[in-house]
């Protein structure tokens, strides 16, 4: 009896020991490829958003050994984020304005930027009401409140402000504006009923059962989105990795999906 005691000691002795080398096999792997994997941020417009996040969902699983951090805001306060040393490794913008004018600063590698998609700006109204039928309706005075993005940040503010000086209507309507820091808060201004109409690019406008697009907005300007690798990014190839996602096929499958016009 005492020799099959300490038989069955040593049998879940070693079955113990097996286990704990599991263990710690498992984990010693999992501490290499955890050292072996690389981060990258990418700072991308907020109009991007839903687009964006699965195109890095499905980078990740494609890419196992980068992990994307991703930030979204408007466009112009993301270049204002770089210009102050922000530690971001790949820019998306919804304004070729504020790649630009990090361009002329060098602060992007020039040979990475490519254009990936583009966009276009409709009016839009909360659902349900229709005291808005087309542009020239934002001049009543029953219409006392319209938001756009800020202009001096905000791509989608700066594009909305030319369409409406185009068709003459800017003077008009200057008194009734609201500003928004990003298009995404534009579009919630009017889901909520807010504002009495707002200016949003095609794509969020899409994304919305709360609102009802009056028309697109004619604008003297191509709206396209430009992505390059920032200067001072120590992941270059990993962040041209994402780059070449974005603009490859299966990049531009999720962005047609969205309701982006993609070449």
């Amino acid at each position: 009896m005492k020799r099959n005691n300490q038989i069955i000691l040593l049998v879940a002795t070693i079955a113990v020991l097996a286990v704990v080398g599991i263990y710690l096999a498992n984990s010693t792997a999992s501490s290499a490829q955890e050292a072996d994997s690389e981060e990258i941020t990418v700072s991308a417009a907020a109009s991007l958003t839903e687009s964006y996040r699965e195109i890095v969902k499905d980078f990740e699983a494609d890419n196992p050994d980068i992990k994307v951090n991703l930030n979204l805001a408007g466009s112009g306060s993301l270049r204002m984020q770089i210009e102050a040393g922000a530690p971001i490794d790949v820019f998306a913008s919804a304004s070729q304005k504020h790649m630009d004018i990090l361009d002329m600063k060098n602060m992007i590698v020039a040979d990475s930027r490519r254009d990936f998609a583009r966009n276009s700006l409709v009016l839009i109204v909360p659902a349900g009401t229709n005291q808005i039928e087309n542009l020239e309706d934002l001049d009543s005075e029953e219409i006392t409140k319209i938001a756009l993005g800020n202009p001096e940040t905000a791509p989608v503010g700066r594009y909305a402000k030319q369409g409406l000086e185009e068709a003459g209507l800017w003077k008009a309507i200057e008194g009734k504006t609201i500003f928004a820091e990003n298009v995404k808060q534009v579009l919630v201004y009017v889901e909520r009923g807010e504002v009495d109409a707002g200016f949003v690019y095609m794509t969020d406008a899409q994304t919305s059962d709360k609102i009802r697009i009056v028309e697109e907005v004619p604008v003297d300007a191509d709206i396209s989105y430009p992505v390059a690798i920032l200067a001072d990014s120590e992941a270059k190839e990993a962040s041209q990795k994402f780059i070449d996602f974005v603009t490859g096929p299966e990049g531009k499958r999720i962005l047609e999906e969205y309701g982006f016009k993609v070449e």
